[in-house]
């Protein structure tokens, strides 16, 4: 219930709604009290023929519960009774007063809707309003936390708790506003008219109503866990579904598809049964509360009709009808308890796995007073730099410097580290140990928006938008410059393809630019980086998943792009870096070799075995 509590902080800047709500609510619940009082006279006039002088009501200086109920008892008396009094016969006299409580009644429901309304008008903003707030910071975060986090999460469970989970908090920010505010003031405010109608009845009702709320209590108790197990049991089929559309073609390739519907069926009935568990005991809520009300209720009955019957109770026929009517509309908000329990129970669970979320850590942060760098000068220093994956060593003691304007290229066996130096640079990791210099200083000291805008990447798995051709280049900028974005596909070898699409620069490219062909997305990242004109570029393996044609493509879009640039690459095809300025192969998180391509060869090293592998 904490964490539920916590998550109601986010209505603070929806107080206004919140407060008109209040008010209308309670507006609403005062009228609907009302309207059942006015049954009193209106029965007292159908059943009763005797008519008799009543004198004006005075308020007494006593001021208590059986005096407010006296007056009102003997003003509504007063009134019809000067109706049927000042009129030509008693019948006609009794008509009038029927039409006037008849007008009463329907003046009284008519506020009570329109109160009710409000209500409902003015909760809106705050259920809506709240949610979007949750799911927009639940976002925020998802983006801010590093890669790390990212490399033991599925997406699917991040989707789940971006939607399912946040449907349920929705229902339970709900439940808890009216249990807290609305029902507690229906429930008084019937109370405190019941208790001035008969206090002894309303006792005995006080005794048993405890009883019914502990049996409830009892019955949701295991629907927190339930709830739970069901929104991870749904994240892991979003995961599966999601994991199966990345995959499709290889799942056909490999004629997998009935491994693949094995796989999703098991994990689908796994939800089922958690889902079916959780909805019986949901369910549940609703039909034992009323029977466990309408039980309450017959209790009364019996008890106010044996006091009325053996002239025991100065409790007139029609007020007792009336002290039914009204404590049968506290089942209603007593029923909205129990299926609120319920519901905050589900929503519960939910707020605490995305408080989950919220209150990871963000490992990659910025020092108190951080240094604005706006241009490369010098050189990159990676100095003593060691890191690891949770246990598992990558890097060992690097040193390596990169001078302003040399391409240098990472080379060595899969697994050896090389994209974990590359993914160090933005910041994406922090090292265990060591530290990397821009210009002599740690890259830490600076701004990271101001740290990443100085590199450009490009990396073997062209990532693009579902967006234009256009928003994809100039990606990050709400209002790109038209004329900047052509001439950066120009330099990519761009243009002419984009020219040809349906909508030209305006052409959706669909989800990961499925439209487009392999080497077309490529030369896409690569517009996107020369857009953003960064002085020192990162290649990872770039060209390695294209056919010989595209690579041609590619590679000279890429030697326009690193004109005049500090470039950073790492290439399996050792003939794409043989014209680099220095090469550094790398194994097992060690630099264990440095030089130009000929140095290399002729120490008949690593690089040279590397070489004659491709070769062979």
């Amino acid at each position: 219930m904490k964490s539920l509590f916590n998550v109601l902080r986010y209505t603070k800047p929806y107080s206004g709604f919140l407060i008109l709500n209040i008010l209308f609510n309670v507006l609403s619940i005062v009228f609907s009290v009302f309207s059942f009082i006015i049954f009193i006279p209106f029965l007292r006039l159908i059943f009763r023929d005797d008519i008799k002088d009543v004198t004006q009501p005075i308020w007494s200086s006593e001021i208590s519960l059986n005096s407010l109920k006296t007056y009102l008892e003997q003003y509504f008396n007063y009134s019809f009774n000067q109706i049927i009094v000042n009129a030509p016969t008693i019948e006609e006299g009794k008509l009038d007063a029927l039409l006037s409580i008849c007008i009463a009644i329907i003046l009284i429901f008519l506020f009570k809707n329109v109160f009710r309304y409000l209500a409902l008008f003015f909760i809106a903003p705050v259920r809506h309003g709240t949610v979007k707030d949750i799911r927009f910071r639940l976002y925020k975060k998802v983006l801010d936390l590093p890669l790390s986090f990212h490399s033991n999460s599925t997406r699917g469970d991040l989707i789940a708790r971006m939607t399912s989970d946040i449907q349920e908090i929705e229902i339970s920010i709900m439940s808890v506003i009216e249990t807290i505010i609305k029902e507690p003031v229906t429930i008084l405010v019937y109370l405190i008219t019941m208790i001035i109608i008969s206090p002894q009845l309303t006792l005995s009702i006080l005794l048993i109503l405890p009883i019914t709320g502990f049996i409830i209590g009892k019955v949701g108790k295991t629907l927190k866990r339930s709830s739970a197990k069901g929104q991870q049991q749904i994240g892991q089929l979003l995961a599966l579904i999601d994991e199966s559309l990345n995959g499709l073609r290889i799942i056909k390739a490999f004629n997998a598809n009935t491994y693949q519907n094995q796989r999703f069926l098991r994990a689908n009935h796994r939800h089922f049964n958690i889902v079916k568990r959780i909805s019986r005991k949901h369910n549940l809520s609703s039909p034992l509360s009323e029977f466990l009300g309408m039980s309450v209720v017959v209790l009364v009955l019996w008890f106010g009709g044996s006091l009325i019957i053996g002239g025991n109770s100065s409790l007139s026929a029609e007020t007792f009808l009336v002290f039914i009517a009204i404590f049968s509309q506290i089942i209603n908000p007593a029923k909205s308890f129990s299926t609120a329990f319920y519901n905050i129970q589900k929503g519960n669970a939910s707020v605490e796995r995305i408080e989950k979320i919220l209150n990871e850590a963000v490992k990659i942060k910025e020092v108190d007073s951080p240094k604005s760098i706006h241009s490369f000068e010098q050189s990159i220093e990676y100095e003593n730099i060691a890191f690891a994956y949770e246990e598992a060593k990558v890097l060992n003691q690097i040193n390596l410097t990169i001078p302003k304007g040399k391409m240098i290229a990472l080379v060595g066996a899969s697994g050896g580290g090389k994209s974990t130096m590359v993914d160090l640079l933005p910041r994406f990791y922090d090292p265990i140990g060591g530290s990397i210099k821009i210009d002599g200083e740690d890259i830490k000291n600076y701004y990271l928006s101001d740290l990443r805008k100085l590199l450009g990447v490009v990396t073997q798995q062209s990532i693009l938008f579902n967006d234009s051709v256009m928003n994809n280049i100039a990606f990050g900028e709400s209002n790109p410059d038209k004329g900047r974005v052509i001439q950066s596909a120009k330099i990519a070898n761009a243009h002419t393809f984009i020219k040809e699409l349906e909508n030209g620069y305006d052409t959706n490219i669909g989800n990961r630019g499925e439209k487009l062909s392999g080497g077309q997305r490529q030369r896409l990242t690569i517009a996107r980086a020369i857009y953003q004109n960064p002085p020192i570029l990162i290649l990872d393996e770039a060209t390695s998943a294209l056919d010989s044609e595209s690579e041609k493509l590619v590679q000279e879009a890429l030697f326009n792009l690193m004109k005049n640039r500090t470039s950073i690459v790492i290439a399996h095809r050792l003939s794409t870096i043989q014209h680099a300025d220095k090469i550094v192969v790398i194994d097992n998180g060690n630099i264990i070799e440095e030089g130009t391509h000929d140095e290399l060869l002729k120490k008949g090293g690593g690089y040279e075995k590397l070489v004659k592998l491709q070769a062979f």
